[in-house]
């Protein structure tokens, strides 16, 4: 039996769920831009108060350990290891890509990362051509300008093309389009569109966002497996230095 508590805050979304036994018992959810450190304590409450558990009933907390947002992974991160310095339990990171591709075949229904007859899932016109097993899956979160932080995966969760921050061309993906179809989702794939849907290769997964709900699946695995973070050490994978930019204070050059 296992209680886990998965926050994910590397994205837009601010998302908090806890699950036993990897069912989900409670999820919140929010899009409001910039508000993950005014309602992710909230979030917390209200899931255990929703479920009827104490916070000492936990077995571990699991956190999106990114790429992402500089600041939303600097939250998120900060939550989970007071809880778990609070509590004395487990840390586990999800990298927040793989449980994004994760969350992309879920969504698809494929169940136990396993291809099935997508023929009659009508996802955004991808039916026919992702009911391929070569299909692999890019999930893509917007950085900067045209760069994202991207990786591709295959139906079984391995990393074909390991993390990257990408500046997208027209020809980023060739080398895989030519053999794959590769679905596109996340906030970085709505910006590469343009540059990619002509390829009759490239397809788009709509209005998909990570979720917490995307982590339950590889947190009870890691947490069977004991994979687990040392907590003194642990920092989020930024992928990138983060670079401040001049603020903007009349008077100030």
């Amino acid at each position: 039996m296992s209680l886990i508590l998965a926050l994910e805050t590397a994205t837009p979304v601010c998302s908090a769920t806890l699950a036993r036994d990897g069912e989900i018992l409670s999820l919140l959810e929010s899009n409001a831009p910039n508000a993950h450190s005014s309602v992710l304590t909230v979030f917390i409450e209200e899931l255990f108060r929703e479920a009827s558990l104490r916070y000492a009933d936990l077995d571990a907390i699991s956190v999106s350990m990114g790429p992402g947002s500089y600041t939303g992974l600097r939250i998120g991160v900060a939550a989970a290891k007071g809880l778990c310095f609070a509590l004395d339990k487990p840390l586990i990171a999800i990298p927040t890509l793989e449980a994004m591709a994760a969350g992309m075949i879920y969504e698809l229904g494929i169940t136990n990362y396993e291809f099935s007859n997508l023929l009659e899932n009508p996802v955004s016109g991808i039916r026919h051509q992702a009911s391929k097993p070569e299909t692999l899956f890019c999930p893509m979160i917007d950085a900067r300008r045209m760069e994202v932080y991207c990786a591709v995966y295959d139906k079984n969760l391995k990393e074909i093309r390991s993390t990257e921050a990408l500046l997208v061309e027209k020809h980023s993906f060739d080398d895989l389009l030519a053999a794959h179809a590769i679905l596109f989702a996340g906030t970085g794939a709505e910006k590469c569109r343009e540059l990619l849907s002509h390829k009759s290769n490239a397809l788009f997964l709509e209005n998909f966002q990570a979720s917490a709900r995307f982590m339950i699946a590889l947190s009870e695995t890691r947490f069977v497996k004991n994979q687990l973070e040392n907590l003194a050490y642990f920092e989020p994978f930024y992928l990138k230095n983060f670079i401040a930019g001049k603020p903007k204070v009349k008077g100030l050059n």
